[in-house]
This record gives C-alpha cells, structure tokens and sequence, in this order.
C-alpha cells in the first residue's frame, strides 16, 4: 500500500466528520475482521507495542458491545495488520 492509498482510508477512532488521516502520523492498515480496511494509528508506539498487535474495542466483532478484536503485524509485511480474532 503505497502512501497515497494510506491518505484516503478512514482512520479506527476517527470522528466520522474528519475520518482521515492526517500528514505526518504512522498508520496500520487492518486486514479482515469487523475492522477491516480502517487504519490504526500507531504514532509514538514503542517496537514492542508494534510487534505485538492490538485488541482494539469495537461493537462489530463476535461478542458485540464491549467486545475487543484483536491484530497483530504480518510477518511479510508489518505495515499490515491481520485480524486473529475476536475476545470479550
């Protein structure tokens, strides 16, 4: 994904009157799931934080309102993020 496909996505947590990303912030892309295709915004994350993905809240996933689904980086492609299920 290059960076001009990064600028138009909607961003996870995003007001839905401003969804996009901003210039100069990192993003991840999420693959599959109930969040697919929105970007994570990971600016200021630490390398560990990275590597180990996030549960991130959403009402989409398998156990609804409180519910959490979790990503975490493609081994080819870390800019990538790959849905591994979902948690309450």
């Amino acid at each position: 994904m290059n960076e001009e496909e990064i600028m138009r996505g909607r961003v996870y947590g995003a007001d839905h009157d401003d969804p996009g990303p901003r210039p100069g912030r990192v993003y991840r892309e999420l693959v599959g799931g109930p969040l697919d295709g929105l970007l994570l915004d990971v600016t200021g994350r630490r390398e560990e934080e990275l590597r180990e993905g996030a549960a991130l809240a959403t009402e989409l996933g398998a156990f609804g309102s409180g519910g959490r689904a979790r990503y975490a980086p493609r081994p080819a492609d870390p800019r990538r993020w790959d849905w591994r299920g979902d948690t309450p």
